[in-house]
């Protein structure tokens, strides 16, 4: 598989949120705007670049009794890196994201890349691979907190264009079910013609 699709199928074929229905729990929960969407999508990706990184270039020196121990400590150091930062310099999205930025560690997205992918391929591969599947996950977040936010509040991105309310499911948690369930549907309807 060369590079480029090895990058692409985080965007497509493989993509966490519309194909495979992975990441659920801050896909539903933080993407009531957009600009939600669009941070924690970014955080995830920087955490799975860096862990991808670190596990390939320390793979063949942890032993496979202690692999997935290990793989969640690198993972929690980025986490944590990615959650001072962001407390120190977005402290508004820091406090909208709330316990999810902790919960990446345990985001199967992260740790099945780290276990399928980063264990076993290069330096090179694993960061393209993290860095799509990453920008992935970003891209699916930010268009399901869009498409939330126009529907809820008519605004996107935080900028209202219509002064007016919107349809208040959209901004509740009922909102992101439904949302995600036609976004899924309408991927899948694409999909299949293609």
């Amino acid at each position: 598989m060369n590079q480029w699709q090895n990058f692409s199928k985080g965007f497509f074929k493989e993509n966490a949120v519309f194909v495979m229905l992975l990441g659920m729990c801050p896909t539903l929960a933080v993407t009531s705007s957009a600009i939600n969407g669009l941070g924690m999508g970014l955080a995830t990706t920087f955490v799975l670049v860096m862990s991808n990184l670190s596990i390939s270039l320390i793979k063949d020196l942890v032993p496979g009794k202690v692999r997935i121990p290990t793989f969640i400590v690198v993972i929690a150091s980025f986490v944590t890196v990615v959650d001072l930062v962001m407390a120190g310099y977005a402290p508004a999205l820091h406090e909208q994201l709330g316990i999810f930025i902790p919960l990446i560690v345990v985001n199967c997205v992260v740790l099945g890349r780290a276990e399928a992918f980063a264990s076993k391929n290069t330096v090179y591969s694993s960061v393209i691979d993290g860095a799509g599947m990453g920008l992935g996950f970003a891209m699916a977040l930010t268009l399901l907190g869009a498409v939330r936010e126009l529907l809820g509040n008519l605004s996107l991105f935080g900028f209202k264009f219509i002064d007016a309310d919107g349809i208040l499911v959209f901004i509740l948690a009922p909102g992101a079910f439904i949302a995600l369930g036609f976004m899924i549907a309408l991927v899948n309807r694409i999909t299949k013609k293609a």
